[in-house]
């Protein structure tokens, strides 16, 4: 047997332990090595699932505003449809008045004119009434004067017609009437409608009475055409 203070052997010996040495340390660093990477792989591993868990949440948030956003976009677009309407609306609700306005401003300047024409006709009929009631007296006192010479009779018919009534013209038939029919027209201008029986000068005669507007001697002029129908006579 070899002793242990022989050389050779001890510096076997002395490199079989450092072998085993470093043997076990290698074992020793590898098991600490594979913990600690163990250690920070399951770190890791939490780390990124509380990073995906962040980020998932982070999409989900996003999703939400995202879909808010287009919710309020979709409102927004539908008031302002809305608001485009009701502002077309309200112009043709501020037209709709302005036209009322403006009928109701034409209302008042045609009642206005109305009441104008209205003052107008009532002065007009007034002075009508006045000159008829002037004519009315007129023809009463023609009518006071030739009554009895002329045998003359004053019918008042159909408005404002007038007939006039002649007797006593033929001797054979002093009953028999003579008539003439009178219209005084809107600007006081006498018309003769008719006579009966007709008269050639009749409308020479209506044309005298329009110039001269002397009535007594119309009358007298017509009861003179009638007589000569009977005499046969030419009167001037």
């Amino acid at each position: 047997m070899a002793s242990i203070r022989d050389y050779n052997v001890a510096e076997q010996l002395s490199s079989k332990l450092e072998e085993i040495r470093t043997k076990l340390l290698d074992q020793a660093m590898g098991e600490v090595l594979n913990g600690r990477v163990t250690e920070l792989c399951q770190e890791h591993r939490r780390y990124m699932n509380s990073v995906l868990g962040t980020c998932f949440k982070k999409c989900k948030e996003d999703e939400t505003i995202f879909d808010m956003i287009k919710t309020y976009k979709e409102d927004l677009k539908e008031k302002t449809s809305l608001q485009k309407e009701k502002s077309a609306e309200h112009l043709e609700v501020v037209s709709e008045i302005e036209d009322k306005e403006h009928h109701k401003a034409l209302l008042f300047q045609r009642i206005e004119k109305l009441k104008k024409d209205q003052a107008k006709n009532r002065e007009l009929i007034q002075s009508q009434n006045k000159a008829n009631k002037d004519r009315l007296k007129k023809l009463n006192k023609c009518k006071d004067i030739f009554q009895k010479p002329l045998s003359l009779e004053i019918k008042k018919i159909e408005g404002e017609k007038l007939q006039f009534v002649f007797r006593n013209i033929s001797h054979k038939d002093p009953d028999m009437a003579h008539t003439f029919l009178l219209q005084l027209d809107a600007e006081d201008v006498y018309h003769i409608i008719s006579s009966d029986p007709p008269l050639e000068k009749i409308s020479h005669l209506e044309r005298r009475l329009q110039e001269t507007n002397n009535f007594s001697a119309f009358l007298a002029n017509i009861r003179r055409e009638f007589v000569a129908l009977h005499s046969g006579a030419k009167t001037a």
